[in-house]
């Protein structure tokens, strides 16, 4: 059979299609070239230089290019969200990587443009030296620790701290600690000598034999520069592998997969500058803070825990709202993410109830601790971890004994005391609302229960029923006398027999099982054995 040039166009316009097709399904929203890119790890070998952290006029991102652009087959890469500037003279070969998403663009996809199998993420101001990169890289594929996906080396003379890193994503806390340094002294000794001056040498011949005793196993690089190497595949399986300020950004990421870093005691030299005036280096230290601040929300970071025990707090505060909407369901937005109370948000409620039952207290109101809280206080002596709000229990007839609540009470309108705790009627019901602040609206519940009239037994009741589980009447006797528990750092009010009024309220054996606050929205179960710290 003849075949026709037409027949002949036909098929081979079908057989066209069908392959772009089939690619289209393999990689969807890529171009036929890209595609063809996307085969990271399979790349090519070598190392590709990703130059990210610079900022302001004065940085030195065309010299620090030029530096690693002259190493022999090492592609130097500029990634921002807009091109450096003042505008620079970037070496031949070097290109711009575009970070910003654009309307009239697709999507960036910074990955499409790593070729090779390795990458080096290079600070500004750092300078190449001879195989130090080569060494890097032979380390990382030498290194018999599974867990190591990234090799490190200092930028001039000051070498980062290195420390460990828990990432407790449910808690919304990062915990760092004092690394346990394993290096031998040849490495501690020799490594800035060796790593300027024998980079080539050093990395050619011993790279694997002694890659993985010449070094620190962190969680964390904190304190100075660093050139990070991994390989690309790793890099670009990270939600954030360009984020800023890149070391923190990585180290925090890595710790969430239980990855480790490995500092090598060689380093790289870094480019003399004049010192910066005060005026720069004030410039230079808001907009490193303000890196921080904009990474540590993104993942969801509420609470720093540093290696000295002290806390740096990035959650709500006085002035701010607070860190979750309104409630429903009993279920808080962040229970439905896998996360329990951000800690901020525990530090906000544990000083309201404080300042709450020592004015309770001081006014000679009676009081205890009711519902989820008085669990939480027989369980834990604090807040339940995915609690949202404190419940206190008052006897109506002592609410002119406070002033803050007689003012409320007397004009309806909300009360600001000296301390900052805004006191307002609630507007779902007759009980009482003591907020940690007008603006972050965490908050202490107070009760009004009263003896329920006509009963041959003194029973307590309250007027506003918000059908909760441990919504019930029950007797006085609990509250005559009343006892103590330790709850949130001081000795609370409770009833007198807590396990006896809880089981009443929740059912028996309710404070060795606990349970959200509504199963049929979510379970405990369901996050209970989920790794999420490492």
């Amino acid at each position: 059979m003849r075949i026709t040039p037409c027949q002949a166009a036909l098929a081979a316009a079908i057989a066209l299609n069908l392959l772009l097709l089939l690619c289209s399904r393999l990689l969807p929203g890529a171009s036929p070239a890209c595609r063809r890119s996307r085969r990271v790890p399979d790349g090519v070998p070598g190392v590709t230089v990703i130059l990210r952290d610079f900022d302001g006029p004065d940085h030195d991102v065309a010299a620090t290019a030029r530096s690693f652009a002259a190493l022999p087959g090492v592609p130097v890469l500029v990634a921002a969200e807009t091109s450096p500037y003042p505008p620079v003279p970037l070496p031949a070969g070097v290109a711009v990587l575009s970070l910003r998403p654009e309307p009239h663009r697709p999507p960036p996809r910074p990955e499409l443009a790593v070729r090779t199998r390795h990458v080096a993420l290079v600070p500004d101001g750092a300078r190449a030296a001879p195989g130090l990169l080569r060494r890097m890289r032979d380390v990382l594929e030498a290194v018999e620790d599974g867990g190591v996906k990234v090799v490190a080396a200092a930028v001039g003379r000051r070498r980062p701290r290195c420390l460990s890193l828990e990432v407790d994503i449910k808690a919304w806390t990062a915990r760092y600690g004092h690394a346990d340094r394993r290096s031998d002294q040849r490495g501690d000794n020799h490594g800035d000598q060796h790593g300027d001056n024998h980079g080539d040498q050093r990395g050619d011949n011993h790279g694997d034999q002694h890659g993985d005793n010449h070094g620190d196993r962190c969680g964390a690089l904190d304190g100075a520069p660093a050139v990070l190497l991994l390989r690309t595949r790793d890099l670009f399986s990270l939600p954030f592998p360009l984020t800023r300020p890149v070391v923190t950004s990585l180290s925090l990421q890595a710790a969430a997969r239980g990855w480790r870093l490995l500092l090598l005691p060689a380093s790289f030299p870094l480019a003399p500058r004049p010192p910066p005036s005060p005026h720069d280096q004030r410039r230079a230290q808001t907009a490193l803070e303000s890196q921080r601040r904009t990474l540590l929300d993104l993942f969801g970071i509420k609470l720093e825990v540093l290696p000295d025990g002290s806390r740096r707090w990035h959650g709500c505060a006085k002035d701010t709202p607070r860190c979750f909407g309104t409630v429903l369901r009993q279920t808080p937005e962040y229970l439905l993410a896998g996360r329990w109370t951000p800690p901020c948000c525990l530090r906000a409620l544990r000083a309201t109830a404080r300042h709450v039952l020592a004015q309770l207290e001081a006014a000679g109101v009676r009081h205890w601790l009711e519902g989820g809280t008085l669990l939480g206080a027989v369980r834990l002596g604090d807040i339940i971890p995915w609690d949202y709000d404190v419940d206190v229990g008052i006897y109506r007839d002592d609410v002119p004994k406070c002033r803050w609540l007689a003012a409320v009470a007397a004009t309806g309108r909300p009360v600001e005391d000296p301390q900052g705790f805004f006191w307002e009627k609630a507007t779902e019901g007759e009980f009482y609302r003591v907020h940690f602040s007008r603006s972050n609206r965490l908050h202490v519940d107070l009760w009004p229960f009263y003896v329920r009239p006509g009963g041959a037994a003194a029973v307590m009741t309250k007027d506003t029923w918000l059908g909760h589980r441990q919504d019930v009447e029950f007797p006085e006797s609990f509250l005559v006398p009343l006892g103590t528990v330790t709850f949130a750092g001081v000795a609370a009010k409770a009833p007198n027999d807590p396990r006896g009024f809880l089981e009443l309220k929740f059912g028996p054996g309710v404070i060795e099982s606990p349970e959200y606050p509504n199963p049929g929205v979510r379970r405990l179960a369901q996050d209970v054995g989920n790794k999420t710290s490492r």
